[in-house]
């Protein structure tokens, strides 16, 4: 089984949302259908990147990284130029 760390943005007003699942399309589908509360308000979303792990710890830490500094900086670089 693999776990997946995403990276969403809102269509609405272009803000990103991290998160991590064992079930990346079911995850998508319930973010659009309004099922998570931080991302309601925002929808809809559009799936911008994805990385799979084997460990779901190790998903857990990816995704933890991306949502604090360092994480938020490597982002950034990442998508200069289409979040630009």
């Amino acid at each position: 089984m693999f776990y997946y760390v995403y990276i969403l943005q809102s269509t609405k007003n272009k803000s990103l949302y991290i998160g991590y699942t064992s079930n990346l399309k079911n995850r998508i589908k319930r973010h659009n259908n309004g099922e998570n509360l931080a991302t309601k308000p925002f929808r809809p979303y559009e799936l911008i990147f994805y990385e799979a792990f084997l460990s779901k710890r190790d998903a857990k830490n990816r995704e933890e990284y991306l949502k604090g500094g360092y994480g938020r900086r490597t982002i950034k670089k990442m998508f200069k130029n289409y979040l630009k």
